[in-house]
């Protein structure tokens, strides 16, 4: 009890350090738009990805503290239904938004040719119609999840895999296997996809330094430029999303076929689950200009 307690402390300041994070960066968006700024489609994309990383904090961690505090049966079946809807919503939107951007980020720093040009043309033109499209495309995609959820009351076969505060309900029919499989192929889609732009960054990048490095007399030309940092910075958001997805997966795997539950486990899995959206905010803050909006914290870029 000691342990969990003290978990869900630890669980509560991580959730506190994640919501701040997040909240300057909408609040500086929402401060740019009212100013009658314009923005850029990388920011259109990261507006979207924090609003899905606040609602995963929120929607994931808040209630598994407050389990880990000793709280029971603070949520009923229908609520426990909308969490975990949510929860699968902004996870999806999360993955999708890391791919947008770093395909997006990868069309941009590439070599201008005719071809980059027209594609780069049309995807400034309609990404922001893409953000707001995969939201909806995401809550039809995870339609079948509050179906599979219980909450604490219900008395039927559950899976290991419990939250604490609510259930999956056991199902090995052949639709669920489908469904799940539709699941699966779009994340490795997007995982693929993320891959695929981060090689192709990587190369731009490797070629860039070596073409100033025989530059010796334009010492300034050594200097990253501000497309180099943007695409630095999206690599290390990548990085972080992947170790975070790829240790998720593990731990779901350990505690799903695990003899007796394990409630320990499933308190470490939503520790890192939530781990990139709240270390998130504060990669993208490093790469901000912070004197253009008074919401973003002391150490973005002035």
């Amino acid at each position: 009890a000691t342990r969990h307690f003290a978990m869900g402390i630890f669980l509560f300041s991580q959730i506190t350090l994640g919501i701040l994070g997040n909240s300057s960066i909408l609040f500086h968006y929402i401060f740019l738009i009212l100013t009658g700024k314009h923005l850029m489609p990388k920011d259109l994309i990261l507006k979207h990805l924090t609003f899905a990383n606040c609602l995963s904090i929120i929607s994931r961690g808040i209630p598994r503290a407050m389990s880990d505090c000793g709280l029971k049966d603070f949520l009923d079946d229908i609520a426990c239904k909308l969490i975990v809807y949510i929860c699968r919503i902004t996870r999806g939107m999360s993955l999708y938004a890391m791919c947008l951007l770093s395909c997006f980020q990868a069309i941009t720093i590439n070599p201008s040719n005719c071809r980059c040009l027209t594609l780069k043309h049309r995807a400034t033109k309609y990404i922001g119609h893409c953000c707001s499209v995969s939201w909806l495309l995401h809550l039809f995609l995870n339609i079948l999840t509050p179906a599979r959820v219980s909450g604490p009351s219900y008395k039927k076969n559950v899976t290991n895999m419990s939250y604490g505060y609510c259930s999956w309900v056991a199902s090995g029919n052949v639709a669920t296997a489908l469904y799940m499989l539709l699941l699966c192929f779009s994340d490795a889609l997007c995982l693929t996809l993320m891959a695929c732009s981060s090689v192709s960054m990587v190369s731009v990048l490797y070629r860039h330094k070596r073409q100033v490095k025989h530059i010796h007399s334009a010492q300034h030309a050594l200097k990253d430029s501000p497309e180099d940092r943007a695409t630095q910075t999206i690599l290390i958001l990548m990085c972080i999303f992947v170790l975070s997805y790829s240790f998720s997966s593990i731990v779901v795997i350990l505690t799903t076929y695990s003899k007796y539950p394990m409630l320990w486990g499933v308190s470490v899995l939503t520790f890192i689950e939530i781990c990139f959206p709240i270390f998130c905010p504060f990669v993208i803050i490093s790469n901000m200009n912070s004197s253009s909006s008074p919401f973003l914290p002391c150490f973005g870029k002035r």
